[in-house]
Order: C-alpha cells, then structure tokens, then sequence
C-alpha cells in the first residue's frame, strides 16, 4: 500500500461496509469502534490486526486512539432516535447525542474528511434543528461540508434504501460538494427540477456549506423505484413472494448482473422454500418471457439474500460464533448485523469520488 494511501477511523462500525468497499482503493483502517457482540466477532474474524476500541464514548482514554494518525473519520451514529421507528427523541435520546460524540472525534483527531450517515428522518427530527446542530457544529470545528440524500437502488443493488450522507473536508467546503454532487447538480436549474418533481419522487436531496451555516442546494430528484428493503428502521429479512417449486415449468434461463445462471430448478429444501444455496427464479415481464406458473408462496430472504442487498460478499457474516463453526452460524444476528449497516455500492462512491477529489488537489498544489 503506497504512502498515500487514506487511513481512517471508524466508529459504529457495524460489519464494516466501508473497508469492504475501499478495500479496492486501498485505504487502510486504523481502528473500529463497534459495542455489538455479533458484529465485533465479524470485525475480528474479517479483520483480524484491526483493533477494535469498543465504545465510541471511551476510545478517546485509549492509547492507541491518541497514537493513530488518520486522515478520514467515518461513522453511521444510530438512527433510531431520528426514525418514526426512535419516536424521533432527537438530540434528547442518549442514541442521538452519538452524533456529538463523532463531532468530538473528529475535533480531538482533526482528519481532513468525514463521512456521516443516517436515516433521511434526521432532516426534519426537531423541527430540523438536530440536524441544524450537527452541521453548526461540524462548521465550527473547520470543516466545510455537504450533504445529499442518496438511494441504493441506484448504485446497483436490488433494495430502495435512501441514506443522508455528510461529506466534510477541514477549511473548504468545496471540496466536500464535489464529492457529493456533479458539476451540474452544483449549477442546475432549480425552477425545471421542481416542476420535474410533480411526477417524480425525490430520491436524493442535498445542501452544503460550511463555518456553521447551512447553504441548501436545489433538491435532485430521479425516478422512484421500489425494491425490497432490508433497513435499518425497517423490517430485516423481509418475506417476499416466489413461486412455490413444484409449480416451476422451466423454458430457459436468464443471467443475473452478477453473471451468474438462474432459472434452474433446485433439488433441495433449504430455509423457506429455496435452499441458501440455490438461486431464486425470474419470472418474465411479458408473457413470451414467462418461465414459472404464477402459483406464489411467500418465504423470507436468507442472510446470504441480505448480504447482496447491501453488496457485501457472499456469505461475510458467515462465521464462526459462540463456540459453534460458521455452518452453524444462527440467521437472526446476520439479519440484524445486514440491517444496520450501510450500502458497500454507495460507500465504494463516495470513496471513489473522494480519492478523485484529492487527486485533483494535490495537481494544484
């Protein structure tokens, strides 16, 4: 890994959704900081020389937090107090004032970027005051900022999963705004997007600013495409409906984006009506292309299913636990673990444009 490659801190780590997906770019964790016992025996079997500190409220009296040098601090602070799901208690629930703990975080270390993630309901918790604060005091600790909804459907995986996303970067906000938005979502037209937007939903949303003063840019929006969710506030391991197999008439298979064959029946019971390891079956949009009979039963996703929703390897929470082998790995921690993390497709993004970002810097200096 060359010299200049970004090390970062993570806290509320959960699987860690972000090495996964700067694992291509090379960037290089320095610590994670995740309480959850199924998550942490994750970390520790995925990660084995990444330390995790525990308790993100703690990690500052450890030595090796203040012996680490990192040039980003990435976080999810828990969404439950800014969800419907949270009874939206805001900056009074304990889950909440998280956010703060990151904000000192990034004061005590001083990384030249943050990402922070949450639910979209953090935009009108309070009035929208929570959110107010947290970007009041991100600018007052120096960081120029932006912040843009974005949705998982659109980063190619198959669930609709919308996320705030707060991109920040030490002295400049402009930097953070070309992480988050193209050169033409920066200099739009707002008068033709909001007329776009009585047809259409808005899946993704954004502002930017920065010395404590939130500047809003116009509201994107995009096509509103409904998928299965496996989220955070939301139920993890949805039942969704397939085609009972014995009613299967195969006439020809189909590749999926990953390359790989569907459409061939399988010969084992497995959980619900599919084995793990088999693969579902797709039924055509017009009747030429119809390849199952419409008899429907209804199973839940495997764990395996959710990985893949949020773009995780095969199998990632798949692992040894509580004295048992990885094959006897209970599904109900790896549904949780699944739900509560973030998007690797969306995170891999945001990575990629900021490695670009600083790219472009160090041309100009």
């Amino acid at each position: 890994m060359g010299q200049d490659k970004m090390k970062f801190g993570s806290v509320c780590s959960g699987i860690e959704a972000a090495s996964v997906a700067w694992e291509p770019l090379e960037w290089k964790a320095q610590w994670f900081s995740e309480i959850e016992h199924f998550p942490s025996a994750v970390l520790a079997h995925r990660f084995p020389t990444v330390p995790n500190l525990g308790d993100m409220t703690k990690i500052h009296e450890t030595q090796l937090f203040h012996d680490s040098t990192i040039d980003l601090l990435v976080g999810g602070t828990p969404c439950q107090s800014f969800s419907v799901a949270g009874l939206r208690k805001g900056l009074t629930d304990p889950r909440g004032n998280l956010m703060l703990t990151f904000l000192s975080l990034a004061q005590r270390k001083k990384p030249r970027w943050i990402v922070w993630e949450n639910v979209p309901g953090v935009l009108s918790s309070n009035g929208g005051r929570d959110f107010a604060t947290f970007l009041s005091a991100l600018g007052q600790l120096g960081y120029g900022f932006a912040y843009r909804v974005l949705d998982a459907q659109y980063f190619g995986v198959a669930q609709r999963r919308r996320r705030v996303f707060v991109v920040g970067y030490l002295g400049d906000w402009r930097p953070a705004g070309a992480v988050l938005f193209e050169s033409e979502s920066l200099s739009g037209n707002i008068k033709k997007s909001r007329e776009k937007r009585k047809a259409t939903s808005a899946d993704a949303q954004g502002g930017y600013g920065g010395g404590g003063i939130p500047r809003v840019a116009h509201t994107l929006s995009s096509r509103d495409h409904k998928g299965p969710s496996c989220g955070r506030d939301g139920l993890v391991g949805n039942p969704i409906a397939v085609p009972a197999p014995h009613a299967f008439k195969v006439r020809g298979g189909s590749e999926d984006n990953t390359g790989e064959q569907i459409g061939t029946p399988g010969k084992k019971a497995g959980k619900g009506y599919l084995g793990q390891d088999e693969k579902a079956f797709t039924i055509g949009t017009t009747q030429d292309q119809q390849i199952a009979q419409p008899t429907m039963a209804i199973r839940r996703l495997t764990p395996r299913e959710c990985e893949r929703l949020q773009g995780f390897p095969d199998d990632w929470t798949l692992i040894p636990y509580r004295n048992k082998s990885a094959d006897q790995c209970p599904d109900r921690p790896r549904y949780k673990a699944c739900g509560n993390s973030m998007a690797v497709p969306v995170m891999r993004w945001i990575g990629e444009r900021i490695e670009m970002v600083e790219r472009l810097i160090k041309e100009i200096k």
